[in-house]
C-alpha cells in the first residue's frame, strides 16, 4: 500500500493522546483503529508497526508542548526573561499538557525505560535538546553579564528535574498547586541570578 502523508498524520494526530496516556505497552491496535476510524491495514500500510507509530506520536505530543514555549523565549532579549518566561509558561499551561495525559517526555521516559530502545532514545534526545537550550541561555546570560556566574549543568539538570518531578507529583495526586509552588521557587532562584 502506498503511503499517504495525510493518512499517517491523521493516524499520529488521532494517536498521539492516547498513547501519552495509555503507554506503548497499554496502547492496543484496537485503540488505534478505534481513534482513527481506519482499519488494521490501513495503519501497517502507512506504519511499519505499532513502534513507528508511537515513536511519531511522541514527536506530535513533544512538538505541542514545546513549540508554545520556544516561541515565547524568542520573543526575549535577555537571559533572565527568557528563563523567566520558560517557567511562567509552566504556569500558564498546566491545563492543556494535564489534559493531554501529562508531559510526554516524563509518560514516555518511564514507559520505555525498560525494554523499548527506540523510543527511549526519543525521549533521550528530547531531554538533552531541552537541555541543551536551558543551558545555552544561561551560558548566553553568564557571558553578557546577565547573569551570575553558576554550574551550567548542574543548574540546568536541577531546573528540569524540579519541572518534571513537580508535573509527576501534581499530576498523579491532583494537585496542581505543587507544580505551581516548585515553579515559582524556580522563578525566585532565576530572579536571583539576575547581575545586580
Amino acid at each position: 500500500m502506498v503511503r499517504s502523508e495525510k493518512t499517517r498524520q491523521l493516524i499520529i494526530e488521532k494517536t498521539a493522546r492516547i498513547f501519552n496516556e495509555k503507554g506503548y505497552t497499554g496502547t492496543y491496535l484496537s485503540d488505534l483503529t478505534d481513534a482513527t476510524g481506519l482499519t488494521k491495514g490501513s495503519i501497517y500500510g502507512n506504519f511499519k508497526d505499532k513502534n513507528e507509530v508511537a515513536i511519531e506520536a511522541f514527536r506530535y505530543n513533544y512538538k505541542f508542548q514545546s513549540e508554545p514555549i520556544l516561541r515565547k523565549i524568542e520573543l526575549e532579549d535577555n537571559a533572565v526573561s527568557k528563563l523567566l518566561v520558560f517557567l511562567e509558561h509552566y504556569k500558564l499551561a498546566y491545563k492543556p499538557i494535564f489534559e493531554n495525559g501529562g508531559c510526554a517526555i516524563l509518560n514516555t521516559a518511564v514507559d520505555a525505560d525498560n525494554g523499548n530502545e527506540s523510543l527511549r532514545t526519543e525521549v533521550v534526545k528530547a531531554i538533552r535538546g531541552w537541555h541543551k537550550r536551558v543551558a545555552d541561555i544561561l551560558t548566553a546570560g553568564i557571558e553578557q553579564k546577565e547573569i551570575k556566574p553558576v554550574n551550567v549543568e548542574q543548574w540546568t539538570y536541577r531546573m528540569l528535574a524540579l519541572i518534571e518531578g513537580s508535573i509527576l507529583l501534581a499530576k498523579t495526586l491532583k494537585d496542581h498547586t505543587i507544580l505551581l509552588n516548585n515553579i515559582d521557587m524556580l522563578m525566585c532562584d532565576v530572579e536571583q541570578l539576575a547581575q545586580e
